[in-house]
């Protein structure tokens, strides 16, 4: 009933959370998902039932699906803010939500005012201001703002310095417990101390106040007064999801990056360089019998991958299946370029990595030699038997080895943008194959209607008059395409 790479896919997936992504049989993204497990809510899917019991919308996905790919993450939190990037990205057609390019909800503080407030927003920028969330749910960013500025005694009027005259009218240091400070009602050292405080509970820092509410909740509900009791307790609930959510995004940055600080120190001392390994470049090679071949390079700082430094390049010199060959020209042409602008005179990658043995550390060192760069450390990272081959020697870490983790990542990213690549290509040279079937296309005809339409996708989408217009092609050629197409 489904496509046996769809079967074998599923039978792989992991019992963690992530976001997965749904393509149709031209490779186009269209639809993109959150789970806690990705294992059971991808499954639910393809379950008899599902095509069953569903609505029209969920059944026309289901038998869209020629493919399917995972990203997975540390959390349902993660999961929620990568799967609305994703959908602000691609726009699949089956996705209703975050259409509107609505953002995660945060909160701002500007310390450096005379008198801070803290305010709701949705885009973070580098103003010098304090941020914290994003936050997952509206609600609870809310009443953590609503808290904050009743609880500390934060003002919420719009002035930058409130005076005498813009008290007049106001009523919030009565109704909302405001410090005024137009008024004079707190000094300026102390309404900051009040702002420090707030910072702090946004931020995970004060737990004692929550626990201070719990008390109050459970002494209101002692007292039958159910009411008050079940306001705290909707209330306590936003504010623990509100700092649950921002001190977890906050710790898993800095653990990742904590992570990879070690792991680069690690593997320093491991090879023996004379500093750890800050920028490391790795290389990987995809093809199928020479054809299509495609090479990657992605990049990590500290440990951390950095995907504006990512690269990926055309094997233009071979048509036959050499690896060695392949890395060793996708190295010259990015050393080369390297050279030429001078962009390596700043700082030179601390350590190339490549996706391989021997014979491919062998062509990537002599390459960098010939253009004079051979004090760059290279390093192969095989994958059978996941041995580290560097500097004539072959060294074998144990599977928890904090450096073979740094390399085993970046090999297998690598190794991930590689085959993106090459899958893309490969994708796109099907869909152009299908014009060849229809009578009276021929290649100059073809690369014609290409270059004009751009692509077979929006060949697909054109409007069969507009095809007719087109030089040479007419009304029954173009129905005949429509058809083979459509």
């Amino acid at each position: 009933m489904f496509p046996t790479l769809i079967k074998r896919k599923l039978r792989e997936l992991p019992d963690k959370p992530g976001c997965y992504l749904m393509r149709d049989r031209h490779g186009r993204i269209i639809y993109v998902g959150k789970a806690a497990s990705l294992r059971h809510r991808v499954r639910s899917y393809f379950h008899r039932a599902t095509l069953n019991r569903s609505d029209p919308k969920i059944r026309g996905l289901v038998k869209s699906i020629a493919d399917l790919d995972i990203i997975v993450l540390r959390s349902e939190a993660d999961a929620i803010l990568t799967e609305g990037k994703l959908i602000k990205d691609y726009r699949p057609r089956y996705n209703t939500l975050f259409k509107d390019d609505k953002r995660f909800p945060l909160l701002r503080i500007d310390r450096n005012q005379p008198f801070p407030r803290i305010r709701l927003c949705r885009f973070q920028r580098n103003d010098g201001a304090a941020y914290f969330g994003p936050y997952t749910s509206s609600a609870a960013a809310r009443a953590a703002l609503e808290f904050v500025e009743k609880h500390y005694g934060l003002r919420k009027c719009a002035t930058l310095i409130p005076g005498v005259s813009h008290h007049t009218h106001c009523i919030n240091d009565i109704v909302r417990f405001c410090a005024a400070p137009c008024i004079g009602k707190t000094t300026p050292d102390e309404y900051r101390r009040r702002v420090a405080e707030a910072c702090a509970f946004l931020g995970g820092e004060r737990p004692a106040v929550l626990k201070e509410m719990q008390t109050i909740m459970e002494a209101a509900a002692q007292a039958l007064n159910f009411e008050k009791a079940a306001a705290l307790r909707d209330t306590l609930h936003l504010l623990r999801m509100a700092v649950k959510q921002h001190a977890h995004i906050g710790r898993s940055a800095g653990q990742e990056a904590d992570t990879g600080r070690a792991g680069i120190r690690s593997l320093g001392k491991t090879l023996g360089l004379s500093r750890p390994p800050r920028l490391i470049e790795a290389y990987d090679i995809s093809n199928i019998s020479g054809t299509l071949a495609v090479g990657s390079l992605v990049a990590a700082v500290e440990g951390i991958p950095k995907p504006a430094r990512y690269r990926r390049f055309r094997i233009k010199t071979l048509q036959t299946a050499d690896d060695a060959r392949m890395l060793a020209e996708v190295i010259r042409r990015r050393f080369t370029r390297l050279k030429q602008e001078g962009a390596l005179a700043p700082r030179p990658p601390d350590l190339v990595l490549v996706d391989g043995g021997l014979i491919q550390l062998r062509a990537a060192k002599a390459e960098l030699a010939d253009l004079g760069l051979s004090d760059i450390p290279v390093a192969g990272l095989a994958k059978r038997f996941e041995k580290i081959f560097f500097d004539r020697r072959i060294l074998a870490l144990t599977a928890d080895s904090s450096a073979l983790k740094v390399l085993q990542r970046l090999r297998d990213e690598a190794h991930r943008f590689a085959l993106t690549y090459h899958r893309k290509l490969r994708e796109r040279r099907i869909r152009e194959s299908r014009l060849d079937d229809i009578p009276g296309i021929g290649a100059t005809r073809k690369q014609a209607l290409l270059r004009h339409f751009g692509s077979v996708a929006r060949l697909t989408r054109a409007p069969e008059s507009a095809i007719a217009d087109f030089h040479g092609i007419g009304p029954a050629l173009a129905h005949l395409i429509k058809q083979t197409l459509g």
